[in-house]
Formats: structure tokens, C-alpha cells, sequence
């Protein structure tokens, strides 16, 4: 009897998430399309005052809805000044937009400001597929004789 309780009690915990799994299926049908970009590694080059700035940029239906900082080893306040003066000109604009845009940095927090800035274009240059990479691939060269 306790092996069919057992049973039984498995069973419904296993047929738990099916169903959640089946539920987020359906509810995302018809919903703008969410993406995070994580620009940790594809600016990996790119570094603040003191060493490099990787954010996550969630892009929802083609705009820019939220840009986060991550962990780094800029100065807290003057770090919090940028980002306090560059994602607020990104957030809520399309791609497109964004990619034009010509942000001001933050007075007194130049080298975050500029790293936040470049941050962010490598990300929407991930979204848009137009990554450095394979927007400047070469030519081949003829063979030196």
C-alpha cells in the first residue's frame, strides 16, 4: 500500500511540470518576442574606469524595454551616475533608434559612460545580426608571388 502511495504521490510531481511547460507554450503565442542580450561576451574589450562594464539589455517587440548593469569594478557612485544618465536615452526607443541615438555620458563618470555606450551598441548590433565580425569581413587577397 505504501509503495502505491509512493507511486502515486511521483507520479503527480512529475506530471506538474508537463502541464506548467504546456501553460508557457500557449501564453506566448501572440506576445511580442522577449530577448536579453548579455554583452559580457561579445564586449568583452570594452572597459570602464576600472575593467570591463557587461550588461543585459531585455529587448521586447523591437524596443528597448529595460537595461540592467551587472557585476563590475567600477567606483559604485560615479558608475550609478552613469548609468543613471545612458539608459534612460535607450530605454523605450526601437533598435533602429537606439542604433542612431548619440547619447551625452555623465560629467565626471566619462569612462563608465562611454563603456555603458559601447555596451549597449555591441548588444543591438548582436540583435540587429550585424556583429563587427560580419559587417567588415575581407576580401581574399591574392597570393603573394
Amino acid at each position: 500500500m505504501k509503495k502505491m502511495l509512493i507511486l502515486a504521490a511521483a507520479a503527480m510531481l512529475l506530471a506538474v511540470p508537463v502541464s506548467q511547460a504546456k501553460t508557457k507554450k500557449k501564453t506566448t503565442k501572440g506576445v511580442a518576442q522577449t530577448q536579453v542580450i548579455y554583452t559580457g561576451e561579445i564586449a568583452k574589450k570594452v572597459i570602464g574606469y576600472n575593467g570591463p562594464t557587461p550588461l543585459n539589455i531585455t529587448v521586447k517587440g523591437g524596443k528597448i524595454v529595460k537595461i540592467e548593469a551587472l557585476e563590475n569594478q567600477e567606483t559604485p557612485a560615479y558608475f550609478k551616475r552613469a548609468c543613471d544618465k545612458v539608459f534612460p536615452q535607450y530605454e523605450g526607443k526601437t533598435i533602429e533608434e537606439a542604433r542612431k541615438l548619440q547619447p551625452d555620458a555623465a560629467t565626471g563618470a566619462t569612462y563608465s559612460s562611454e563603456a555603458l555606450i559601447k555596451n549597449i551598441q555591441a548588444g543591438l548590433e548582436q540583435v540587429m545580426g550585424t556583429s563587427k565580425k560580419s559587417a567588415t569581413k575581407k576580401k581574399t587577397s591574392k597570393k603573394r608571388k
